[in-house]
């Protein structure tokens, strides 16, 4: 065998490595992505327990006058909250323990 052909053999045998082994990483990141989004929820959710959320004003207090809150696209749709990360169903006449006077 000669040399030139050996080195060729070796290098193919690298970059198919490397393939397998990005290809292998790809597939194992896949069900993390997957499961991320709902891990997601389940954490705002408890959030929003810990935080005592509800969707109801505690008198004047409410998320629409809080300075955590972040309005939806009107004044009367649901928006987020600086607090809970991802969670876009936090109503603007809705409360929690965080609550902060704008």
């Amino acid at each position: 065998m000669s040399a030139q052909k050996g080195h060729a053999m070796k290098s193919s045998q690298i970059q198919r490595r490397q393939f397998l082994k990005l290809g292998s990483a790809a597939l194992a990141i896949i069900p993390v992505i997957a499961f991320s989004g709902r891990a997601a929820a389940a954490i705002n959710a408890a959030m929003r327990a810990s935080l005592k959320y509800q969707d109801k004003p505690e008198g004047e207090k409410r998320c629409a006058n809080c300075v955590q809150f972040v309005p939806g696209k009107t004044a009367k749709d649901r928006g987020g909250c600086k607090l809970m990360p991802g969670d876009t169903e936090i109503s603007p006449q809705g409360y929690c323990i965080a609550w902060t006077k704008k």
